[in-house]
Parts: structure tokens; C-alpha cells; sequence
């Protein structure tokens, strides 16, 4: 038999880096990872169930690949899985598997490998929480990598599935944290992103304090050419003595990401935030005063129960005076499960989603100007790109980040000259601002 193992990671960068422990059981167990479906034996879906479009993706991804390669052994993995595995009849998936124990993936192997039925849904081990493994393959482009620091979230807040799904806060040791990161350095990865649900927790469920400052601290100190940026931070939680560590070490870039949501308070309170427009553009306020290169990314989430034309106003307002660099909206999405589900039945939500959706559109445009602004505002300065690929067919020309640019959510900065190949990190001079992309020149 030819074991050979195909992936499809749907959802966020920590299912991303879920998905690559998978494929590194997988490849302990002599499997090849494939890039061509149809030449796998064993197609793993790790799916999303967040919210109800990333879901239908997830299900819609499973009938596709059942669909066009029906000898394949299908595994449904994920969130999804986790989250449904004993109310789904999935006639589809050959296996389901659960996300709180992935080192029992090397069983579904081998229920694949005997072509038997096999659905696994496996708790947190006991102990220090700590699912570090050996990642033998990284997702990410060249050259960048995500680094999980915990699992699960304890602010339950109203209208979010993950603690249903990933459980409880569940902080990995710094120890192996700082170990994992050398690791990925020496492997040659430059940049280092770091994700939870929410950074700013860290270490809160050892004693009830964050010790994400004290890991910040431990990372940056790594010798290296390398950089590390920070994912997630809730905005009510915010460690300002971080901003006095960004000031010393030029290794943390100085890009936050800070989903606010919502910025009425007759929308937050329900949601279990205790936030509200002053106060969040003070934060906005105080990180630019303390770091005036910085840039900020946020998510607003609108339909949420309460929410009405003085709410909307409230967040348009928000938006034209935070002057956010990106600004990502969404839905709100109800989840079964959660304490947002009995706020109002489907009727009811349904109107308010073709309500919501009006709101979206308007305050897309509204961001837009603010982010093609503020993308302006780098054009005749000079930054490190990491960068990604060759164009082709172009001449001399490639793909590339800079700090403000994070993967795959942001823009991106098209670079010009040099015999550059994907990984290469390199000087470049803006040129031009190109919507929400931006233009530079290889220098030095």
C-alpha cells in the first residue's frame, strides 16, 4: 500500500499549525505528504466550525473530495468534528477525529491503513498542557511560521463557540515554548508569528495572572535575525508594560491585532465585553503615543442582538476617528451552545442579518479610504520585506511582506529588481501605495 496523506486546512492559523503536528504523525508513520488530492490515499479535512459559513465550507469540502475521489479514506478532523461528532451521521467521512488530544492522530492512521470506520473523540490529556511535537513540515510560506502559546479561552464571551469547542484556557510551559522557537530559527524561519485565542491570557490559568510580557521577553531574547509578531489581543486585557519591552527589542514588530467588535455599549454588555468607544480609542491612542510606528489591525462584528442604527452610527464614528491601518468585518453568526443562541429566535435573526449586511457594506467603504490613507503613509521610507514569491512572467519583479503586513489577512508589497527567490528577506524603499498593496525597490 502507498501511504500517502493530502491535508486541507480550513480556518485559522491555529488549525494551521493543528494541521501540521497531523502531517508530522503522518510522515513518523511513512507517509508522504502529497500536494495533488488524487494521489492520496488519505485526504484529511481539519475543518472549522466557528461559525456557520466556515462550516458549510468544512461539509461542502468533505462531499467535494468524496465526490471526485471515491476510493480515497476521507478523515473529517477538527473543529468541526470536535464539536459535532456525536450528532453527525456523516456517511461520507471514513473517520472523524477530535482537536484536544492530537497525539492520538496516529490511531486514525491506523484504522485507515485496515479501511475500518474509526471515530476518535479524545479529551485533553492530563497534566501540564503542552501539545509541542517535532513539526516536520510548515504550512506557511517560506521563511514564516505560526507559533500556538495556549489552547481554548476562558472569556466566554456571548456570541463564541471556542470554548465549547477548544475548551477552557490551557497555557503551554514557556520552557517549551522558547525551545519550539529555537527550533523553528534554526530550521531558518525569520518570522514568527504568535497566536491564541487571545495572547494578552497567557498563563492566567496557572495563577490567575498573564505571563505573556515574561514570554515576550524570553522570545526576543533569542540570538537571531528574526522577527515576531503578535495575533490576538483582546482589547479589554491589554498588557500595557508590553509596549515598554517593544520599545527595547526591535525583534517584536509593532503590529497589533485588537478585535474590538463593537464599540456601543447596549452591544458589548450582552456580548460580555466591558469596553466602550473612549476607551478603546484611547488604547488606539496610548499604543501610537508609545510606539508611533505602530500599526493596528481590528474586527468588527455587527448583527449582534441590540444592535441599531444609533449602534451603527456609533461604529461608523469609531471608525473614521481610529484610523485603523486594516479593519476586518464579519456577521455575527448563531451558535447553538453559546449564551448569545436564545438572545432571539432564527426569525428574527435572519432580519437582522439583511440589516447587518447593509452596515457591513457601508463601513467597508468607509474603511477603505482610512486603510488606502494610511498604506500612503509608507511610501519614501525604507523596510525589511520577507518575501514570498516570484511574479511571473515578470521581470525582476516578486511578492513580498513588510512589518505591516500580516500573512494572508493584510496587503501585500509587490518588490522590484533583484534575482530574489521566495524566503529571501531583503531592504526595500517604497515606491507607491496601490490601494491596500504597496510598491518598493530592492536597496543595498
Amino acid at each position: 500500500m502507498q501511504k500517502r496523506i493530502y491535508l486541507e486546512s480550513l480556518g485559522c492559523a491555529k488549525n494551521q499549525v493543528d494541521s501540521e503536528i497531523l502531517l508530522s504523525y503522518a510522515i513518523d508513520r511513512g507517509y508522504e505528504v502529497v500536494s495533488d488530492p488524487g494521489k492520496a490515499s488519505l485526504i484529511v479535512v481539519n475543518s472549522c466550525g466557528f461559525i456557520e459559513d466556515a462550516k458549510k465550507e468544512s461539509i461542502e469540502t468533505v462531499l467535494s473530495f468524496r465526490k471526485l475521489y471515491p476510493h480515497a479514506y476521507i478523515v473529517l478532523a477538527g473543529c468541526l468534528s470536535e464539536r459535532y461528532m456525536d450528532q453527525m451521521d456523516f456517511e461520507e467521512v471514513d473517520a472523524m477525529f477530535g482537536n484536544r488530544d492530537l497525539s492520538e492522530f496516529p490511531k486514525v492512521l491506523e484504522a485507515s491503513e485496515r479501511g475500518d470506520k474509526y471515530f476518535l473523540h479524545p479529551d485533553y490529556p492530563g497534566g501540564m498542557y503542552d501539545e509541542r511535537c517535532d513539526r516536520k513540515i510548515l504550512l506557511s510560506l517560506p521563511k514564516s511560521a505560526y507559533l500556538k502559546i495556549s489552547e481554548g479561552c476562558n472569556h466566554r464571551c456571548a456570541y463564541c463557540a471556542i470554548p465549547i469547542i477548544r475548551g477552557s484556557l490551557r497555557s503551554r510551559p514557556k520552557e517549551s515554548l522558547v525551545k519550539e522557537a529555537e527550533e523553528l530559527l534554526k530550521s531558518g524561519v525569520y518570522e514568527i508569528n504568535i497566536v491564541a485565542q487571545d495572547l494578552a491570557a497567557y498563563g492566567t490559568d496557572w495563577d490567575g495572572k498573564s505571563h505573556f510580557v515574561d514570554l515576550m521577553d524570553a522570545l526576543s531574547s533569542l540570538d537571531g535575525d528574526f522577527v515576531l509578531r503578535m495575533l490576538y489581543i483582546h482589547p479589554d486585557f491589554f498588557p500595557f508594560e508590553l509596549l515598554e519591552l517593544m520599545k527595547e527589542r526591535r525583534k517584536i514588530l509593532p503590529y497589533f491585532d485588537i478585535p474590538i467588535q463593537h464599540v456601543d455599549e447596549k452591544v458589548l454588555r450582552p456580548m460580555g465585553r466591558v469596553g466602550d468607544e473612549d476607551t478603546y480609542l484611547d488604547l488606539i491612542g496610548r499604543i501610537r503615543h508609545e510606539l508611533p510606528d505602530a500599526v493596528i489591525r481590528s474586527t468588527l462584528m455587527l448583527g449582534f442582538p441590540g444592535e441599531d442604527d444609533e449602534s451603527f452610527a456609533l461604529l461608523e464614528d469609531f471608525v473614521r476617528k481610529a484610523d485603523l491601518d486594516w479593519l476586518g468585518t464579519f456577521l455575527y453568526s448563531r451558535e447553538e451552545g453559546t449564551a448569545a443562541w436564545k438572545m432571539r429566535n432564527k426569525k428574527e435573526h435572519d432580519k437582522a442579518h439583511k440589516k447587518a449586511r447593509s452596515y457591513q457594506m457601508e463601513l467597508e467603504k468607509i474603511q477603505g479610504e482610512v486603510s488606502r490613507k494610511r498604506a500612503s503613509m509608507f511610501v519614501g521610507k525604507r523596510f525589511r520585506a520577507l518575501v514570498e514569491e516570484k511574479i511571473e512572467g515578470g521581470d525582476a519583479l516578486s511578492f513580498g511582506r513588510i512589518y505591516s503586513q500580516a500573512p494572508e489577512v493584510d496587503g501585500v508589497t509587490v518588490i522590484v529588481g533583484g534575482d530574489l527567490k521566495p524566503g529571501d528577506v531583503v531592504d526595500v524603499e517604497i515606491t507607491k501605495s496601490m490601494d491596500f498593496d504597496l510598491e518598493g525597490k530592492v536597496i543595498g
